[in-house]
């Protein structure tokens, strides 16, 4: 079964009964494991029962092949259905789920945590055509997905939010859900429990870690030709553990927002004007270096931009390949560009 983007949340909160077995992949690792979280409280009600609960791994599978059906066709010693989860997985372990799959249990349920895996993944294909199970990706969010997140989050712990507050956040904190949960439970801690509205200076008072180093400080520094601070800024962000995929599309939503402008000043449409139709708008404090891009990346030169950035990216995805490397020369040759 393979699920489309509209799929997917219905899904989380209420598996469908014929996905006997559940592959979660894609580059948000948190993204990733809250999914897996949730899914498996649908079938058990404590992950830490041991009992109902069984961990395995890649090696556990790749070393006894028989043990995946030999937990997933045992009966619970405590009744009820079971929980098998997979941790680390790969195209490796396809055979052995090729096996599973043939005939798998009707009570418990498998979920499977894998990475990245690319269209042509012998496990993500198995996953998208067996009837009997379902393949669930975790992309990076964009920042809308991302400021409807922290929305609900500030609502679940009563509290509202500033506009420009939202924004900031949405994009200082786009890249790893994981990352954006501990950011914002960070934050309601630093409010207290009085409720009331977050405000800009509240977000970045709690959060300025993640705002010195966000993505935003990275993409004006290789949009400006900032050489060194694109750099600097890019190491930061490897070291709190942002994925390369989401670095690169951070860049290619930023170039993306200037192809748009650019075209719709093209049409006859003045920058000013053709700036307030991107949604989200840019965040005050950077529309004035948002217009000196607009000097400096004409339509032609975007194009290249563009289509260099969807190169890397493609290039990060093979296996072996040195995605941070790859990704710091072409942060390197576009802020000299710039």
């Amino acid at each position: 079964m393979k699920l489309t983007w509209k799929q997917i949340d219905p899904f989380v909160k209420s598996p469908d009964k014929k996905a006997r077995a559940i592959l979660v992949y894609g580059p948000d690792d948190g993204l990733m494991r809250e999914r897996a979280k949730a899914m498996g409280l649908t079938v058990v009600k404590d992950l830490a029962d041991p009992f109902n609960v069984t961990v395995l791994n890649e090696q556990i599978l790749l070393d006894d092949p028989a043990r995946l059906i030999d937990e997933a066709l045992s009966m619970s010693m405590m009744g009820g259905a079971k929980l098998i989860r997979v941790e680390g997985a790969s195209d490796k372990i396809s055979p052995v789920f090729h096996a599973y799959l043939e005939n798998p249990s009707l009570d418990n349920v498998v979920i499977v945590e894998a990475g990245e895996l690319s269209p042509k993944s012998p496990l993500r294909a198995l996953f998208e055509k067996s009837p009997h199970a379902a393949a669930l990706p975790c992309y990076v969010e964009d920042e809308k997905s991302v400021a409807q997140v922290i929305r609900d989050m500030a609502k679940a712990g009563g509290f509202s939010l500033q506009s420009d507050a939202a924004m900031w956040l949405a994009t200082n904190l786009a890249g790893d859900r994981g990352r954006i949960r501990s950011e914002m439970e960070k934050l309601l801690v630093y409010m207290g429990t009085q409720g009331g509205t977050i405000k800009l200076e509240d977000a970045q008072s709690a959060c300025g870690e993640a705002g010195a180093q966000s993505f935003d400080d990275l993409i004006y520094a290789v949009g400006g030709g900032k050489t060194e601070t694109a750099l600097t800024t890019y190491k930061k962000l490897l070291d709190e553990s942002v994925p390369v995929v989401a670095i690169l599309r951070s860049l290619q939503t930023h170039f993306r927002k200037l192809h748009f402008v650019h075209a719709l000043m093209h049409e006859g449409m003045d920058s000013e004007s053709a700036m307030k139709k991107l949604s989200p708008p840019i965040f005050f404090k950077y529309e004035s270096s948002f217009r000196s891009h607009l000097s400096r990346w004409p339509m032609g030169k975007l194009n290249d931009v563009l289509k260099r950035l969807a190169d890397v990216e493609a290039q990060t995805k093979r296996t072996g390949t040195p995605s941070e490397t790859l990704t710091a020369q072409a942060i390197l040759s576009l802020s000299k560009s710039a």
